[in-house]
């Protein structure tokens, strides 16, 4: 059970910086009374805020540090729980999240949401929507659990009947299951792979028996032809070298036929200025007995010399110049003879370089194949050791199949317990047994208000509602005032769950403007007295702006405005 002890709470809200404080346990029956601004409801959001992060009314987290003073927000909430006594701090400005057990400061986690799931799930054991719905009966911002919808009014009547664990527990074999599904689909891979390997192993083996000594054979038959062939050309090799060493000595014999043409061709050039010049003359003296610049006699004998001479000089010439020709003809056929040679020769390289290609190729086969011998030659002496490895596939394949059939038998198991931790399972099972005893205690509690109508709940909490005046009725249907009735009896009944399970059991009931508007006067007698001597164990809160039920309650506390500041102004305690 949570035995909520004080809050108090400063710079939250309207609150200043000062302490507002309330002791829950000093009176059974309270009431909170206040105009409206005056901070009567803070206690709920500060309440929520400690254990939850989070106010209770429709406030954004921001905007409930005081605007004036703008920082030290802090709410301190002190409660037991089986013996143990906890302080919860929590503020913004600095950012505080405490946790004290029985005076010592709780070790921190890595963050604030760790330090959050410890105070829900191991301390509180409860979270938000179900701790309002068993604690708070809100007039405007609270959702009764009428107008939640079904999966929500499911999850506060598992938390009630303690029965969530198994939802957890059909989360986790969910997972498992999905873990054990995602290994039978990996080991079937696996499998699939172990018997590829396996065919292969075999085919490998096979193919090292079939080929054995015939495919060596056959390697070196292929090696010899090669070789052969090899030798082909190396002997070709050596007959082109010698007839290429035979073109370069024959080349070397017309070596420098060029140099001497260019040397004979100049010669010619020469040769021929003189005949021309020669030529000249002759014609000159031959047709000239005057000199046809100065109009003078040639002298004759002068004239016959001239002439005479160079009949000589042109006879020498034209001897000399036809040696010069034959020379030149020898020249120019040497050169011919030179470069044939050298196409020839080149040719004949080109033959031996193709053909020592061949032989590099050639070579390079035989190596080849010469490795591919040895390679299976060395597998042909392995065939034991790979049949030890087709064994161990073998081996492996087995311990796969027989991992499968254990993964698949477990997910079976796994699949059943699944079925029976659905919410259509044994949790069903459970909710069936404690309906009768949930609907018994809601129409108690509305006929203690005076409301003489049937309402139950079904196993998919959807309600049923019979009256004298109507035989089918909904919430909906009722007014305000009768809706508050119904939402009453249901918190009612909660608590009342609550303690016979002992799941979210506590001493704190707030029950915020019930009276304001929904419940007519009629309605407020009958509630009061309820509180007053049906409820057993609690300390009852009810805040509300109406100051004539002060005399209905053990005590009153005042709330207003000082100077801007919400505070508590007064406590007055009434005997009953």
């Amino acid at each position: 059970m949570i035995i909520f002890k004080t809050i108090k709470w400063k710079n939250f809200l309207s609150t200043g910086d000062h302490w507002n404080e309330i002791n829950f346990l000093e009176k059974n029956t309270n009431l909170i009374i206040g105009t409206n601004g005056s901070g009567k409801s803070t206690m709920l959001d500060a309440l929520t805020f400690a254990l939850f992060n989070k106010p209770f009314r429709k406030i954004n987290k921001s905007q409930l540090m005081n605007s004036s003073n703008e920082r030290d927000c802090l709410v301190e909430l002190e409660f037991s729980v089986n013996n143990r006594d906890y302080i919860v701090r929590r503020g913004m400005k600095p950012n505080i999240f405490d946790i004290e057990v029985n005076g010592n400061l709780m070790h921190r986690q890595a963050d604030d949401r760790s330090n959050q799931k410890i105070l829900e799930e191991n301390i509180l054991k409860v979270n938000y929507k179900s701790f309002t719905q068993i604690v708070i009966l809100g007039s405007s911002t609270f959702v009764p659990f009428m107008q939640l919808n079904g999966s929500n009014r499911r999850e506060v009547i598992e938390d009630l009947l303690d029965i969530r664990i198994f939802s957890a527990m059909n989360h986790l074999i969910k997972e498992q299951i999905r873990e054990k599904r995602e290994k039978v689909r990996s080991l079937d891979l696996k499998k699939e792979n172990l018997k590829d390997k396996m065919n292969m192993q075999k085919n490998f083996i096979k193919e090292l028996e079939d080929r054995g000594k015939s495919n060596i054979t056959m390697s070196r038959d292929k090696i010899n032809l090669l070789i052969k062939e090899t030798d082909k050309y190396v002997s070709t090799n050596e007959g082109l070298e010698i007839e290429v060493t035979g073109l370069i000595e024959d080349q070397e014999k017309v070596t420098g036929a060029n140099k001497k043409l260019k040397k004979l061709n100049n010669l010619k050039g020469k040769m021929s200025n003189k005949v021309t010049t020669i030529t000249k003359e002759h014609k000159f003296f031959s047709e000239n007995v005057t000199c046809p610049t100065c109009t003078q006699p040639i002298e004759e004998s002068f004239r016959l010399n001239r002439i005479s001479d160079a009949q000589d000089k042109a006879k020498e010439l034209q001897s000399g110049y036809q040696e010069l020709k034959d020379a030149i003809q020898k020249e120019e056929d040497r050169e011919r003879l030179f470069t044939k040679l050298s196409k020839e020769i080149t040719k004949l390289n080109n033959d031996i370089s193709q053909n020592n290609t061949r032989i590099s190729l050639n070579q390079r086969q035989v190596r080849d194949l010469e490795s591919e011998i040895q390679t299976i030659t060395e597998q042909f002496k392995n065939r034991n050791t790979e049949n030890e490895k087709l064994t161990e596939f073998k081996s492996s394949l087995k311990d796969t199949i027989d991992e499968l059939a254990v993964q698949r038998e477990d997910i079976n198991h796994h699949d059943f317990a699944y079925s029976l931790l659905r919410d259509d399972g044994v949790k069903t099972k459970i909710i069936k047994k404690y309906l009768p005893f949930i609907n018994q205690q809601v129409n108690r509690y509305l006929q203690l208000m005076d409301f003489y109508i049937n309402f139950s709940l079904d196993e998919e909490f959807k309600e049923t509602v019979k009256s004298p005046i109507h035989e089918d009725f909904s919430y909906s249907s009722f007014s305000e005032g009768e809706k508050m009735r119904i939402d009453l009896a249901l918190l009612f009944t909660w608590r009342e769950v609550a303690r016979v399970k002992n799941s979210v059991n506590t001493n704190l009931l707030i029950l915020d403007e019930i009276f304001d508007s929904s419940l007519d006067g009629f309605g407020t007698d009958e509630f009061l007295k309820i509180i007053r001597y049906i409820i057993k164990g609690a300390n009852i809160f009810v805040i509300s702006h109406k100051s004539d039920l002060n005399d209905k309650f053990e005590n009153v506390i005042q709330f207003d405005k000082v100077k801007g500041f919400s505070k508590i102004i007064s406590t007055q305690n009434y005997e009953q």
